[in-house]
C-alpha cells in the first residue's frame, strides 16, 4: 500500500540531509557556510545538526 501523502509528520530538524537540494540550501543559509563547508562538516561528524554546529564553531 502506498504512503498516505495526507499524513505527514513534522520536519526532522535534528538531521541534515545532503541528498535534498532545498535542505542543503536551507542549512548553508542557516549556518552561514558554503555547501562545501557543510559537506565537509557532515563527512567529519555525521548528519546530526548539533554535531555539525559544534564542529563548525571549532573552526
Amino acid at each position: 500500500m502506498p504512503d498516505d501523502k495526507e499524513k505527514v509528520g513534522a520536519a526532522d530538524r535534528s538531521r541534515i540531509c545532503l541528498g535534498e537540494d532545498y535542505e542543503v540550501r536551507d542549512w548553508t543559509a542557516s549556518l552561514g557556510v558554503s555547501e562545501q563547508e557543510l559537506r565537509e562538516a557532515v563527512d567529519a561528524v555525521g548528519n546530526s545538526a548539533a554535531a555539525v554546529r559544534a564542529y563548525l564553531k571549532k573552526e
